[in-house]
Formats: structure tokens, C-alpha cells, sequence
């Protein structure tokens, strides 16, 4: 089980706790300390969708450029996520078949506690 975010996020922190109680073990992948692989990056955006991936509540999303912002696409926004990990939406969880978005405490139990 594999945990992708940063790890002083805590929407991050909040997932790790739940995994930690339900008796998971995840091994967390800071993109700001293990570093971002766009291969694994471009796969995510076909199992999510680029546009999911874009963390629109963010502050560096908040401090992009207009012109970046307006004239997104799925290239656009994957350079621009490897330049700035800290728009992608967090965290994601990768475990065996299953591939999660965002933390939802109901989204985790329905997929994993079965």
C-alpha cells in the first residue's frame, strides 16, 4: 500500500491516521522528498482524469499564472504538475487494484474494509 502526497499536508495526515487504525501500513511517497516520476504521473491522469489531478483549492493553484490557469490541458497540466507536486490533488492511494483520490473516510471504508 502506497500513499502519494506530502507529508505535512493534512488531508494526508488525516488518511495515514485512518489507514494506521484500520490496520494498514502504508509506506507514504512525498513528492517533495522521494520526487515525482511523470511516467507514474501521466498514468494517474488516465486513471483519474488530469483534471482531478489539479488541486483547484490550493494556494499554489491560487497563486498560478492567469494565462496557465485559462489555457490548461492535459499537457499543459502535466508539465505543470511535475514543476509544482504541490497541485496535485492529495493524496492518492495505490493499493493492489485499487486506486483512490482525495481522502474520504466512507470512499476508504467502502473499498478497503471489505
Amino acid at each position: 500500500m502506497k500513499l502519494y502526497g506530502i507529508k505535512n499536508c493534512d488531508t494526508v495526515k488525516k488518511a495515514l491516521k485512518w489507514l494506521e487504525q484500520n490496520g494498514f501500513s502504508p509506506v507514504l511517497h512525498d513528492y517533495r522528498v522521494d520526487g515525482l516520476d511523470s511516467a507514474w504521473l501521466a498514468k494517474m491522469a488516465d486513471q483519474f482524469g488530469w483534471e482531478n489531478l489539479v488541486n483547484k483549492r490550493s494556494t499554489t493553484w491560487r497563486n498560478l499564472d492567469e494565462a496557465i490557469k485559462n489555457n490548461l490541458n492535459r499537457e499543459t497540466a502535466l508539465q505543470v504538475l511535475n514543476e509544482e507536486p504541490t497541485l496535485i490533488k492529495r493524496p492518492i492511494l495505490i493499493h493492489n487494484d485499487i486506486a483512490l483520490l482525495g481522502f474520504s473516510e466512507a470512499e476508504y471504508q467502502a473499498n478497503l474494509l471489505k
